[in-house]
């Protein structure tokens, strides 16, 4: 068995064995320009890190340049993503001043969430207003930001596991939404001890 995973022009490939391996990149080699970089260690701005208990991904680099494009660099930390007893409105505040900064930034936290389910909701919830961001929206993204400050370190570890089980788990914030008395959703899936997919959808159910 093998897995390719290509982006553009870049390729991560695995195989259950190193023949295997070694076959399917002789065959890639014949057939396109290829350069073979070795075990993993980055891949779109994602670090691997290898160890005896198995691989971790973190884009520590890439959370530290956002904080930097945003002065927030020296920044005091918060030990949570997002503020549990307020709720977020469409119409509340008045327009950031700088809408376009907003965007930028909430496309840049979407990438980083990829290694980072913790800030999947989070992230979510700032995306909802990026038509028209207002000033307690970019509030809330500060906040993102003040705790990726103090977990910067933080990402998404793959450890060996002896059971092949799936388990999921899912919540909804049933007619959360201010604005429309929509919903949001989130899933988690485990394979064995490892988290392998997750998502935040807003306004997935109407009410």
């Amino acid at each position: 068995m093998a897995y390719l995973l290509l982006y553009t022009n870049d390729i991560i490939l695995t195989a259950s064995n190193t023949a295997l391996l070694t076959r399917i990149i002789g065959t890639l080699s014949r057939k396109f320009v290829t350069i073979d970089l070795g075990s993993l260690h980055h891949f779109l701005g994602i670090t691997a890190s290898h160890s005896s208990t198995g691989l971790f991904l973190s884009q520590e680099q890439y959370a530290k340049d956002i904080l930097a494009r945003t002065s927030m660099a020296g920044c005091n930390s918060v030990t949570t993503p997002v503020d549990t007893t307020s709720k977020l409105s469409a119409t509340d505040g008045s327009p950031v001043k700088d809408p376009t900064l907003y965007r930028s930034l909430a496309g840049a936290l979407q990438y980083l969430s990829f290694p980072r389910p913790d800030i999947a909701y989070a992230v979510q919830q700032i995306c909802l207003f990026v038509h028209a961001p207002r000033e307690p929206h970019f509030h809330f993204l500060k906040r993102v930001l003040r705790y990726l400050k103090g977990i910067l370190h933080h990402g998404l570890s793959l450890s060996v596991s002896t059971s092949h089980s799936l388990t999921a788990y899912s919540d909804a914030d049933w007619a959360g939404c201010l604005d429309f008395r929509r919903s949001t959703s989130g899933y988690r899936v485990f394979l064995g001890d490892n988290l392998v997919s997750w998502q935040e959808t807003g306004h997935c159910f109407s009410v």
